[in-house]
């Protein structure tokens, strides 16, 4: 058991004032808390068991330590015993948050234990120091009211006896905290922290929420009708708007963003719990959209330095429709594959491949990842332009040592240059894949060395003996939509400072210069279009009539072909050939004609015959047309349109014969005129698609596909187009 002893004394009045001026005081270090008592919710009622111990054991591995001569404090080294199923997603985020915000206040809470009594005076064992720590900032959060127990929950030991022994130094911590604040002269330890630290905290409060729609499960049409159908409405900008609104970005159109203090109600809905729609920061859809815009449907992608395994299935689902496949590098623990394989099954996600090599240990030309065009390195960095570093540790960074640096607002020189190192190293690897013909860069951060001077490094001492055209920097392949990031973006970087809308990002693509010898033609584009059975219906390489002239005698017809393709070219190379050489005959047809006898023809499978009608030349009043020639030339016209056609000419339609009735010629002029032109009777058979009425009659002609313009008939026609005048 803890013994506590105590040697000073308070009268009543004493302790009376000491309280009322606590209370005063914004005695939360977090000033969401304060956001949401505002909002008229619930005061924070304690935190389970579980998360304390697991709280505990992270400020262990994260505190300042401090020369022999200063300590205050003696901290053990053992970690403390948690239970396995507390480790839940939500009980880690409570537990970092916890231990994050008292290491933001490590020195006052060392102070208050020491003016309190409670160091040293009384008999703790070293390994509790930590837990004594963080269960005073919660205690002091909640104004050192009676935490909430549940029924459900099992107590642990050690939780209890330090909630037992702060219960009872409960006027003498709150006494010592106001004595703290008098000496600083703030009005709550809040204002006591850099004001850089303060700055990153408003911005965590009021900073919308940003998360993308899986386009896989639902349309963003559905999502904007399921949100609407919620009393959610649709705005231009959610800023300084505490209704249930939403917007969509204006960089990714799968993007939406929320107000900051909807988070618990939108968690409740269906589209979150059913992972329709994912909450993330927008620097990672940034990066993703980016790499889409690089992409050719069937080009690989390699991810370095994930983080979060949502931006990894926004990269899925954004290539859902594509042949692309994704490998993520960097999967310490094959125990993970599981769990991971089930969120990506969850989210509908296909195209995955989980690679457990560290990215410096892959070779460039492995062979798993030969059809790799585009890189996405998102390399670890400081993060200072984040402003929740809990979030940032949990989703994009293993290293819970920058806590430390986010607790004091910077980072530093030591480590920034280990961390400017260790993005160089990667960057120039990425760059050695030669088949790789991108590469796009993200951070977090708002130091120049650890973005554009990363990257000017590297394309500056880029290897250029490898064969291989080498890599430039290129603009943007995001919208820009502001003149301020057109102004950021003059270097060919897209950048987005810290604001209270959004986090601090950095984006540079660099992509690999053309090979002028590597040119490829639109023939060669669309030929692989084809080949991989991408434009089913569309005919290609179909060549002008005047073409076909010119290629028609070198075309070998009696060659057999090799392949299903050649057939088919020799068949279509067989028809136009044939269609030329039917041309030509009707042409000459047409002019011996004249001279020879007119013989009756008859079609294949047809009874039906054209009869010869009697001489109309003795007559005056005869058109000058069927003058010129022994035979009447509408007869032969006739003729050639219903003459047998050749027997290797094979119609894909079984011919349909359909016979019309007798037609008169429609000459317009006075009875007496009529009554002298004799009477002729032409019957006109149209066999499938081929037949085509003379060009003089009234009735519409009927023409066929491939069949020569009109310009190509007997220049007598064309000369009168009605004879009769």
């Amino acid at each position: 058991m803890l013994r506590a002893t105590s040697e000073l004394e308070f009268s009543n009045e004493q302790n009376t004032e000491e309280i009322s001026q606590l209370a005063s005081l914004v005695l939360s270090g977090d000033t969401s808390t304060g956001e949401k008592n505002s909002s008229g919710l619930p005061e924070k009622t304690g935190y389970p068991d579980s998360v304390y111990i697991m709280a505990a054991n992270i400020f262990q591995g994260i505190r300042f330590e401090k020369s022999p001569e200063k300590v205050l404090i003696k901290y053990g080294n053992e970690p403390l015993l948690s239970l396995p199923e507390s480790e839940d997603e939500s009980s880690q985020r409570s537990s970092y948050e916890l231990a994050f915000s008292a290491l933001k206040f490590q020195d006052i809470l060392e102070a208050i234990l020491i003016d309190s009594c409670i160091f040293p005076s009384t008999t703790i064992p070293d390994h509790l120091s930590s837990l004594i720590i963080v269960m005073l900032y919660d205690f002091q959060d909640r104004k050192f009211e009676a935490r909430f127990l549940s029924d459900n929950e099992e107590p642990i030991a050690e939780v209890q006896e330090v909630e037992n022994l702060l219960n009872s130094f409960k006027i003498k911590l709150a006494a010592a905290l106001a004595r703290c604040r008098i000496k600083h002269d703030a009005l709550s330890i809040y204002h006591i922290l850099p004001e850089t630290v303060r700055n990153q905290e408003l911005r965590a409060s009021t900073l919308p929420l940003y998360a993308w729609i899986n386009t896989c499960k639902i349309s963003p049409e559905e999502v904007y009708y399921s949100l609407k159908k919620r009393g959610y409405n649709k705005v231009k900008s959610v800023l300084h708007i505490d209704d249930k609104v939403f917007a969509v970005d204006q960089h990714c159109y799968d993007v939406l963003i929320f107000p900051s203090h909807l988070k618990n109600n939108l968690l409740n809905i269906d589209l979150f719990k059913d992972y329709k729609l994912i909450f993330q920061d927008k620097s990672r859809s940034l990066a993703v959209h980016s790499v889409k815009a690089l992409l050719n449907m069937d080009d690989d992608i390699l991810m370095v330095n994930t983080g979060s395994w949502y931006t990894v299935a926004h990269m899925s689902i954004l290539t859902n429709n594509n042949t692309s496949k994704i490998f993520v590098c960097g999967v310490k623990s094959q125990a993970k594959d599981p769990d991971l394989k089930n969120l990506f099954t969850k989210m509908g996600c296909k195209n995955i491949e989980i690679l457990h090599e560290a990215f410096l240990n892959i070779e460039s030309k492995d062979h798993r990842l030969q059809k790799v065009k585009v890189i996405l390195l998102l390399p670890r960095c400081s993060g200072l332009g984040v402003s929740n570093p809990v979030e940032f540790i949990l989703n994009e960074h293993e290293d819970t040592g920058l806590l430390k640096d986010f607790s004091q607002g910077g980072t530093s020189e030591d480590k920034l240059h280990i961390l400017v190192q260790q993005q160089y190293e990667q960057l120039t690897h990425a760059m050695k894949f030669t088949k790789a013909q991108a590469v796009v860069y993200c951070t977090c951060s708002v130091y120049p060395e650890e973005n554009e001077g990363v990257v000017k490094k590297a394309l500056e001492f880029q290897d250029h003996g490898i064969k291989v055209q080498p890599y430039r920097l290129s603009p943007p392949v995001l919208p820009l939509c502001s003149l301020k990031e057109i102004h950021l973006s003059t270097d060919k970087f897209f950048r987005m400072e810290p604001s209270e809308i959004t986090n601090g990002c950095f984006l540079s693509v660099l992509t690999r210069e053309r090979d002028p010898s590597e040119a490829v033609s639109v023939k060669d584009v669309l030929a692989r279009a084809a080949a991989k059975g991408l434009l089913d219906g569309i005919e290609l390489g179909k060549a002008s009539k005047r073409e076909k002239k010119k290629k028609k005698s070198k075309i070998p017809l009696s060659r057999a072909p090799t392949n299903d393709s050649n057939d088919i070219q020799m068949k279509i190379a067989e028809f136009l050939n044939r269609e030329s050489n039917a041309n030509a005959n009707r042409s000459e047809t047409l002019a011996t004609k004249t001279s020879l006898p007119q013989k009756n023809t008859t079609t294949a499978g047809s009874s039906s015959q054209v009869r010869k009608p009697n001489k109309p030349t003795s007559n005056p009043l005869v058109p000058t047309f069927m003058k010129n020639t022994a035979q009447p030339r509408p007869y032969e016209r006739q003729t050639n349109f219903v003459r047998s056609r050749p027997e290797d000419r094979v119609m894909a339609l079984k011919p349909v014969e359909i016979v019309l009735p007798p037609v008169m010629l429609p000459f317009s002029g006075s009875q007496g005129i009529k009554s002298q032109i004799p009477t002729q009777h032409f019957y006109y058979r149209w066999v499938g698609p081929k037949t085509v009425m003379p060009n003089y009659f009234p009735s519409p002609s009927i023409s066929r596909r491939g069949e020569k313009p009109r310009e190509n008939l007997p220049s007598s026609l064309l000369r009168h187009p009605r004879p009769w005048l």
